[in-house]
């Protein structure tokens, strides 16, 4: 199995429907995917990736021939700095961009002291140092929050917002009415390029720290599918276009497995580490099921991060129900 990722031209991918999606470049090419919309001379972010990601956008505005003027709104699916940590910077570039983000959100974009800090005891001083560097804040007159069931217009075709909890609090995912299009965010699961097979996506649930609700979660994944979407686009990476019910229905029993695994693990003095192996282990099984030539690689060069945190969410929602 080869890991690399299949270059693109500046990292572009083009949909049909005016959607396009530009790899963030976070931490490698292949693990992070800003949407880009373009509608009628008017364009839209869906989420930013970091500050070191902002180039890598800009580079494709001017490569789309889309002028800085023309990008009206900026869609943070959440306030994850994968995600959102670009935001400030990104504002600084686009002068008549607005900032849209679940009301959970929105004070953390104003001040992201609270979410800098809880970012840093997730991924220590020093990752964090790396990854995301200095967080700008948005200025309050470039930021609101938007209500679930509302409706954004861009360039004629209509955006509809669902608040959808699960991976966090704080998500909302987008419905783009005009492609039958759901921009998923964190809440249609991680689909890495890299691991698709004659099978198929290999799809499997994000449940970071310190946020992750199984059931929300599996309403939010009845909420997408009740849209009966033709594309589900997620940052983890793009476009899902085939076997959408077969890959639903897979997250949902990801869900209910890793909730087992906590389950299972709830009295253990050592529970984190103990739940970390084992969702190693389910995942090596599903790995090889799935066809993956060697899933020992793909766990330490693709998964090693994100089973980390997926171990420590699972574990933190044990914390918090068993109290």
């Amino acid at each position: 199995m080869s890991l690399g990722h299949p270059a693109r031209p500046l990292g572009i991918d083009t949909c049909d429907g005016g959607i396009y999606a530009v790899d963030s470049q976070y931490v490698r090419p292949g693990l992070m995917a800003s949407h880009l919309l373009i509608r009628s001379g008017e364009a839209a972010f869906v989420d930013v990736g970091s500050n070191d990601s902002v180039d890598h956008l800009m580079r494709a505005l001017d490569a789309l021939g889309v002028g800085v003027a023309s990008v009206r709104f900026l869609f943070l699916t959440h306030v994850h700095l994968d995600h959102a940590g670009g935001a400030g910077r990104l504002v600084r570039e686009l002068p008549n961009v607005q900032v849209l983000v679940h009301p959970r959100g929105l004070r953390h974009m104003i001040d992201p002291a609270k979410l800098e800090a809880g970012t840093r005891e997730v991924y220590g001083e020093e990752r964090f140092a790396a990854l995301f560097g200095q967080i700008i804040p948005v200025p309050e007159n470039r930021i609101r929050s938007v209500a679930d069931g509302e409706v954004i217009r861009l360039g004629g075709s209509e955006l509809e917002i669902w608040h959808t909890e699960g991976h966090a609090r704080h998500h909302f995912c987008l419905w783009d009415r005009s492609t039958h299009s759901v921009f998923a965010g964190d809440n249609f699961g991680i689909a890495y390029r890299e691991l698709e097979t004659g099978r198929g996506r290999f799809i499997f649930p994000t449940t970071t720290p310190t946020q992750f609700d199984p059931e929300p979660a599996r309403m939010s994944i009845d909420r997408i599918m009740g849209s009966r979407p033709r594309r589900i686009f997620i940052a983890h990476y793009s476009a899902l276009e085939t076997s959408l019910g077969e890959l639903a229905q897979t997250l949902q029993t990801e869900l209910a497995a890793y909730v087992s695994i906590g389950q299972k693990f709830a009295d253990r003095p050592d529970r984190r580490h103990a739940i970390h192996e084992a969702l190693r282990a389910h995942t090596r099984e599903r790995l090889a099921e799935h066809g993956v030539t060697d899933p020992e690689v793909a766990l330490n060069d693709l998964l090693a991060f994100d089973l980390a945190l997926n171990a420590a969410g699972v574990d933190h929602w044990m914390a918090n129900t068993s109290r």
